[in-house]
């Protein structure tokens, strides 16, 4: 098992592990509000912002999969994360036992392919490394941008749910081939 996340490098990102100097970025992204409506939860702290990389880079070596860092290679900047857990959700349908997705990115680079490019090299990799296996992911269902991107990734919406209270789209990628 990975002790942290492989480092995957596409055209213009590398998906990384976290480090102590993402802090400010990744903080930045989980304090602004067109991030955090969708997430059901209120802008984080910078402390609770730490909370979050730390639990986004445990999972690696207890579970072998986790989050990655999202890096722009022009300029170095933590632009997002996305990855792979499970985290025993309780909600049904139960995703446990399955890796879900979920990818966070900062608004400055909405719109531009990034979010897209980097969950395909996600996808890649799962597909290498976890095999044939479907992947659940939910999203707010206020969040059309990203359901789009779910639809481009091969994901087929299936019924709504509700997690914590919130309504839910709930997403599913069949297994490869």
């Amino acid at each position: 098992m990975p002790s942290s996340a492989p480092t995957i490098e596409t055209e213009r990102l590398i998906l990384r592990s976290f480090r102590r100097e993402d802090l400010d970025d990744f903080a930045a992204t989980m304090a602004a509000p067109e991030v955090v409506r969708h997430l059901a939860i209120e802008p984080l702290s910078r402390e609770d912002s730490l909370r979050r990389i730390f639990l986004a880079a445990g999972q690696w070596p207890i579970i072998g999969m986790g989050m990655w860092a999202v890096e722009l290679k022009a300029n170095g900047r933590m632009v997002g994360h996305l990855g792979f857990f499970d985290m025993e959700r309780d909600m049904q349908p139960s995703f446990v036992g399955l890796p879900e997705m979920g990818w966070i990115f900062d608004p400055s680079v909405h719109g531009q392919g990034i979010a897209l490019e980097a969950c395909q090299a996600a996808l890649e990799w799962a597909e290498q490394e976890l095999g044939p296996v479907e992947i659940p992911a939910i999203i707010s269902t206020d969040n059309v941008p990203s359901m789009k991107l779910a639809g481009k990734l091969g994901f087929a919406r299936e019924s709504d749910g509700v997690y914590k209270g919130e309504a839910i789209a709930i997403f599913r990628r069949p297994a490869s081939k």
